[in-house]
């Protein structure tokens, strides 16, 4: 996402000489944005739990069918390919591009598109796709403030209102303005730029702060997964991490490998009406065996998971975590509009609690941050919001250290490798 970023923020061409004059004026743009992608985001987040409450809760329970019993999962997740598949075919735009070729971010589509591309993330959302509402809630912000800030202030650049969208929605998802500084100060290092780079930073981290804090007065979240409290590292910790991380960038690896053939595969269906199902369906095949943690985006799923580490075995952990893996793998190939790093920060965590399970002297913090680390490092690519996900799971600023170890030997195994991203002729992107 960032290297668009890093380009489109037009504080980053501020003249050194005056900065103050062109940074002044973009506070109220940043703000509004900010304020307007975290409404949008918690809009679409809460219908879709409202709506998974609806169908995995009343639903069964009317019809006396347990909520998660074999039958429904795959029952669900076919019936939400179906309905997915449905709104990507009518919908104008087919609710977006292929989502196996973007990043965290893409360019802003019609106005026309968000409708629909809205709708089949709030139905993924709620049927149970092990995917995350990241992309498409970038896409559809970035979209809305592009088109609203050409009529309301023509004379700002227009690649200013994408750059500030992004910024606001990242900062929204992850409830602190940190998470866009970080994404855009890793796409404009060793990039040329005028002015200091808090020039560039300024409008977005604006844009970020104003959408964490919207969407912490409304919703509080919170990524802390209470683990046992962390206290100062040891040597065998730092060997842990030193471990698991790369186990976890192998892991991720693995699925980077395999992504291009999976969505070759659903290709050869060419149509949505019958990837999508056929993807939902392998998806509550996958959900039959991993259980229903392994449904959903997994960012609640996590938590519970970690709620109570010794009630499962390494084997247990390391199952889910492979399900999880194989089903995120499925849902991005086949053409379920969603992104990827919620569900990666599940099996990075269920890679840690079988490091943990297998080896009771591994703390549960560092084995589980250090999975976590690997894990998004392989599939996104993004060394800084990496390090930063991992960290806040747990509440310990001592992890920190250990995870700056952790990425060295992980980013050796990744950097340079395919990327979880295809071009649109369905090669992997480097």
């Amino acid at each position: 996402m960032a290297q668009d970023t890093a380009q489109q923020a037009p504080a980053a061409r501020a003249a050194p000489s005056a900065p103050a004059r062109v940074l002044l004026p973009l506070i109220l743009p940043a703000l509004v944005v900010g304020v307007g992608s975290s409404l949008l985001f918690l809009l679409v987040s809460g219908v879709a739990e409202r709506l998974q409450g609806a169908l995995w809760g009343d639903l069964p329970d009317a019809l006396g069918i347990g909520r998660y019993s074999v039958a429904w999962m795959v029952v669900m997740l076919t019936a939400t390919g179906v309905l997915v598949g449905l709104v990507v075919w009518k919908a104008p735009g087919h609710a977006g591009p292929d989502p196996a070729t973007l990043g965290l971010a893409a360019a802003p589509p019609s106005p026309a598109v968000v409708p629909g591309l809205l709708l089949a993330t709030m139905l993924m959302l709620a049927g149970g796709p092990s995917l995350g509402p990241e992309n498409p809630i970038i896409m559809a912000n970035a979209a809305l403030a592009l088109w609203l800030g050409r009529r309301l202030r023509p004379g700002l650049p227009g690649s200013l209102w994408p750059a500030l969208a992004e910024a606001a929605t990242i900062g929204a998802l992850f409830g602190t303005p940190v998470a866009a500084a970080l994404v855009i100060s890793e796409a404009l290092a060793g990039r040329p730029m005028k002015g200091a780079l808090w020039d560039s930073l300024f409008a977005p981290l604006a844009a970020g702060a104003a959408g964490a804090m919207t969407t912490g007065l409304v919703a509080h979240p919170t990524f802390d997964l209470g683990l046992s409290p962390f206290g100062p590292p040891r040597w065998g910790d730092t060997l842990a991490v030193l471990v698991i991380a790369p186990v976890g960038a192998l892991l991720g690896l693995a699925a980077v490998q395999a992504f291009p053939y999976v969505h070759r595969a659903f290709a050869r269906l060419r149509h949505p009406m019958l990837a999508l199902p056929a993807g939902g369906l392998v998806l509550g095949l996958l959900g039959a065996v991993g259980g229903h943690l392994t449904l959903f985006k997994g960012l609640s799923e996590v938590a519970e998971l970690a709620r109570h580490p010794e009630d499962r075995t390494a084997g247990q952990f390391a199952v889910m975590a492979v399900v999880k893996l194989a089903a995120l793998l499925v849902a991005a190939s086949c053409g379920f509009r969603g992104g990827r790093i919620f569900p990666s920060v599940f099996i990075g965590a269920a890679l840690g609690l079988a490091a943990h399970a297998l080896v009771p002297a591994v703390p549960p913090a560092p084995a589980v941050a250090a999975g976590v680390l690997g894990m998004l490092l392989a599939i996104t690519r993004q060394g800084w919001v990496s390090l930063f996900t991992a960290a806040v799971l747990v509440s310990s600023p001592t992890i920190l250290s250990l995870l700056c170890l952790a990425s060295l030997p992980a980013w050796l195994l990744v950097t340079g490798r395919p990327q979880m991203q295809l071009r649109p002729d369905g090669t992997a992107v480097r």
